[in-house]
């Protein structure tokens, strides 16, 4: 089996929080929302994720960590959104669905070069296919 190799790693833009922070600075002189500002902006900078040859690693969490693990031969369909408001800041939302029975869709928020993720994604999901000789097949 080959060895595990680090190909990509990133967190989500500040940008996916804009409307968010617009939103709740035109509120300032209530206090609170700073604080809120504040936790956004620290949720969205603890949010890691990493690609590797065989896994996609999401860390996330504040005060309480949690790391997710999917490996990549469970990824049965991608997805590349680019909502407006990303697309000013040339970002865009990679949608995962997966045969993951905890988490059938994954989601790597707001990260530049999202077309260049998505067939890096692609390429080695097929690649551990064939390694773990897996195929996908869906009954309905």
């Amino acid at each position: 089996m080959s060895e595990e190799k680090s190909l990509w790693e990133a967190t989500p833009s500040q940008a996916s929080n804009l409307a968010y922070f617009i939103i709740c600075g035109l509120l300032f002189w209530l206090v609170i929302p700073l604080f809120l500002i504040f936790w956004r902006w620290l949720q969205t900078k603890s949010t890691k994720y990493e690609l590797s040859n065989q896994r996609l690693i999401t860390r996330y969490g504040v005060l309480n960590k949690k790391t997710d693990e999917l490996d990549l031969y469970r990824i049965k369909d991608y997805q590349l959104e680019e909502p407006i408001l990303l697309r000013l800041f040339s970002l865009g939302n990679i949608v995962l669905k997966t045969s993951d029975r905890s988490h059938s869709e994954v989601v790597i928020h707001a990260i530049e070069k999202g077309e260049e993720l998505r067939e890096m994604l692609r390429h080695h999901v097929e690649v551990c296919r064939s390694n773990k000789r897996v195929r996908e097949v869906d009954f309905e």
